[in-house]
């Protein structure tokens, strides 16, 4: 299940409405064909990122290097061959399926399907209105409760979702951006009520705002007030969650949008360069919270490519906090990073095909050494998966773990002359838009002044643009197409599920102790009006929540202070 804004070749999403049902699917069009012959080949060769290609690769294609300074053995510096000297043979990457759909209770169910089936960690996927920080029963929330992940309006509603998960034990990650920190809360009260101290936690929050400006589009305040909430959160974490990754810096979400893997890598990374600045700006020493950031990236078509992302991620992040921000910890300098095949890869039409993509980009992110990975269901492109297309997605990584020889030895590629001379033009090129991004004042004034929207724009474009004229070729879109129409089944997300929703919330409003919530959200209020600094506002939420409020009433209270953000039109 991927991010929603997915991009390029597939239909439109079907959002689902909990059961199962069938949906056709259209056949390709045969006029969309490449006109080429089968045998024909371009005379030249792009990934991507839009870098020729060479029909062959050897010495002369990479500058001679000091293989410690630029390689060296996994687990040391730069770390490009990886963060651990064994790898995957000390221990495998943790298999982090997304779900979310409904209510509390069906993903609780889902979760727990999930880990019997061999899964090993949990990502939790949240519906729009929670995203946007609305109460299900809010005239906002209408059509859309439950249907693209589970619905969560209250510190009752986190209880149900994690009821019987050994949170002390299974980490969590949860895909929530705008009211990430009033989420976090909820689980933090959640868990400490179920008898797991907060120290204990172990898990990451998304709570990546920058990229929601960039490219997802999922914000509630202006920029700044978010960008206190977020050094708030990491803070937080590195003085009281140890076991916990207060952000999940995003390149996924840049790529759906129709990014090149070089704008991927290049505005991620640039993005955790301004959350590290913000956060020493506020008196934090690097050492105290660099070794708990984390990032998360996607795994697209172009193999080789792909590969050689991560492996540049490791090297250019490990040179930013050693010669940029003096790190003098080697886990300050570690680029850990969690991985979700493309979903914007995806197609509706002949969609068991999507099963071998996934497997191509599952196995360039273990390739590239990521520390988890989520794989898409071959029913992505039209619904929320069923838990036999999501067990088919676990079982892809499970054999590549267990049955392919890849976890065998670490960096199995390195020493390739095409794999290293593809990592040095990533991190050439990611190096230049530092430097762009630097000159126009940082990210703040690239996101004001539609940069990144724009670069990003002009890419997702270009390859669409190739696809539709077959300069680029997608199987059973505009080549391989079949006639046949397919019948696919999939999840369905009954209108029971919102009104069990809304009827919870009424109650929860009805039980509690109202003098005690509005002296929180008071509290909260009076928090937000003080200037960035003065006050953690975590304390006051966790607070505001364990007194009952609702995931609504606390981001309204923040909106009377804060804002709301209408970007500005751009053309």
């Amino acid at each position: 299940m991927a991010a929603r804004k997915a991009n390029g070749v597939k239909s439109a999403k079907r959002k689902s409405s909990a059961g199962h049902g069938t949906i056709t699917v259209p056949p390709g069009d045969p006029k969309k064909a490449s006109p080429r012959a089968e045998e024909e080949r371009p005379r030249e060769h792009y990934n991507l990122s839009w870098m020729r290609i060479d029909p062959a690769y050897g010495e002369q294609h990479i500058a001679p290097f000091d293989y410690q300074t630029r390689l060296n053995d996994p687990g040391k510096f730069p770390f490009t061959r990886g963060v651990h000297p064994t790898m995957y043979r000390g221990r495998l990457w943790t298999m982090r399926m997304f779900a979310g759909f409904g209510t509390a209770e069906e993903t609780n169910q889902r979760f727990k399907f999930l880990l019997q089936e061999g899964q090993t960690g949990l990502s939790t996927a949240f519906d729009l209105p929670t995203l946007y920080g609305y109460d299900a029963d809010h005239e906002m929330s209408e059509g859309e409760v439950g249907k693209c992940g589970v619905a969560v309006s209250s510190l009752e509603d986190m209880m149900i979702l994690f009821d019987g998960i050994p949170r002390a034990e299974v980490t969590t990650s949860m895909t929530i951006n705008a009211p990430a920190a009033v989420v976090w809360a909820m689980y933090i009260a959640a868990g400490e009520a179920s008898g797991v101290p907060r120290a204990k936690l172990g898990g990451t929050i998304q709570n990546d705002i920058l990229k929601e400006y960039q490219a997802q589009k999922e914000w509630i305040f202006p920029p700044e007030p978010h960008m206190r909430l977020v050094i708030d959160t990491i803070e937080f974490g590195a003085r009281q969650m140890p076991r916990w990754n207060p952000i999940s810096i995003s390149g996924y979400h840049i790529r759906e949008a129709g990014s090149s893997a070089v704008q991927e890598l290049a505005f991620t990374l640039n993005n955790g360069r301004e959350y590290a600045r913000r956060t020493i700006e506020r008196g934090l020493e690097v050492d105290e919270f660099a070794p708990r950031l984390s990032f998360f990236f996607n795994a697209h078509n172009d193999f080789f490519e792909e590969i050689a992302k991560y492996r540049a991620a490791r090297r250019i992040w490990a040179k930013v906090m050693k010669d940029e921000f003096g790190a003098k910890s080697e886990r300050s300098m570690w680029c850990r990073f969690h991985t979700q095949t493309a979903g914007c890869s995806l197609t509706a039409q002949q969609p068991e095909i999507n099963v071998i993509r996934t497997t191509l980009q599952a196995l360039a992110a273990i390739l590239g050494g990521t520390q988890s990975l989520h794989t898409n269901s071959l029913d992505e492109a039209l619904a929320l998966p069923t838990e036999n297309a999501v067990r088919i997605a676990l079982r892809t990584q499970q054999i590549i773990a267990f049955e392919s020889g890849v976890v065998d030895t670490a960096d199995p590629l390195g020493g390739s002359y095409y794999v290293e001379w593809l990592t040095d033009r990533m991190e050439e090129e990611t190096f230049k838009y530092f430097d762009r991004i630097d000159d126009l004042g940082g990210v703040l004034k690239g996101i004001e002044s539609g940069f990144f929207q724009k670069e990003i724009a002009d890419s997702a474009y270009r390859y669409q643009r190739e696809v539709e004229v077959g300069e680029r070729t997608i199987v059973g879109v505009n080549k391989h197409v079949m006639d046949a129409e397919l019948q696919v089944p999939i999840l369905k997300i009954n209108a029971a599920s919102r009104d069990r929703q809304i009827s919870r919330l009424k109650k929860l409003r009805t039980r509690r102790h109202g003098a005690k919530c509005r002296a929180a959200l008071d509290a909260l209020r009076k928090a937000c009006e003080q200037e960035e600094g003065e006050i953690n506002l975590m304390p006051t939420l966790i607070d505001a929540v364990r007194a009952w409020a609702t995931l609504g009433e606390i981001c309204e209270t923040m909106r009377a202070v804060f804002g709301d953000y209408r970007e500005p039109a751009m053309f």
